[in-house]
């Protein structure tokens, strides 16, 4: 592993502490505590992603944003202490793969990183090889990642213990990423059997699935519900 990453963030702690996580898996790492350079480090370097705090001394992070994405296509995951909508919005806008807000566990920092290099190695793969083809065995969703040729599940790294109906309702919901899936639909296609309107079985395993990944009750990260409609995860 040789892939070569930039952190821009002027709060020593946090670069340090999230260098020494990146090195640990192998990573070669740099870091900037201002914009300006950290632009010079752009145009220096061959990088391979980029961690960019919002807030910095002397520009703002979307402005690094926009520049990169005027010439490079390598993955950046913007970090902040901000958690207005309007700033999420602003950098998956202009260009920004991720969005990590500020506190966070470094670990989730780690998996998000291999997440975006490997979906950047694929889809350069994919584009270079004309693979489209290929059927997807794996997804990677924010350090979530589920393996059909295995049947394995992890988070973060840590294997989860998932039964059979558990997996197969994850890897339908993952396949159909962005799509919201009602409870009729995932019952039908899991089970193979007719859903009955006072069915409630597909809302015990989503409520299991859901402690296995140590999901928070109110504000699930991974399946979310849309009320009155189904699940879905983002």
């Amino acid at each position: 592993m040789n892939e070569k990453i930039l952190i821009v963030d002027d709060e020593k702690e946090i670069a340090d502490l999230i260098e020494v996580y990146l090195k640990n898996d192998g990573y070669t790492v740099l870091k900037c505590d201002n914009g300006t350079d950290a632009l010079r480090c752009i145009q220096s370097e061959r990088l391979d992603l980029v961690i960019l705090d919002v807030m910095l001394p002397d520009m703002n992070g979307f402005r690094i944003c926009q520049k990169i994405r005027e010439q490079y296509f390598y993955p950046v995951i913007m970090l902040t202490a901000r958690v207005e909508d309007g700033d999420k919005i602003m950098g998956l806008t202009i260009g920004a793969d991720d969005y990590i807000t500020k506190p966070f566990n470094p670990l989730e920092v780690t998996a998000r990183v291999k997440t975006q290099l490997r979906r950047y190695s694929c889809y350069n793969r994919a584009a270079n090889a004309e693979e489209k083809d290929v059927p997807v065995t794996e997804y990677d969703v924010r350090g979530l990642v589920i393996n059909k040729s295995t049947h394995k599940c992890t988070l973060y790294g840590e294997e989860i213990s998932l039964t059979p109906i558990e997996f197969s309702i994850l890897w339908y919901l993952c396949e159909r990423r962005g799509r919201v899936i009602s409870s009729e639909e995932l019952f039908e296609q899991v089970w193979g059997e007719k859903f009955l309107n006072n069915n409630n079985t597909v809302m015990a395993h989503i409520g299991r699935l859901r402690e296995k990944l140590k999901e928070p009750a109110k504000k699930p990260k991974f399946i979310k519900t849309v009320w009155g409609v189904g699940y879905t995860i983002e």
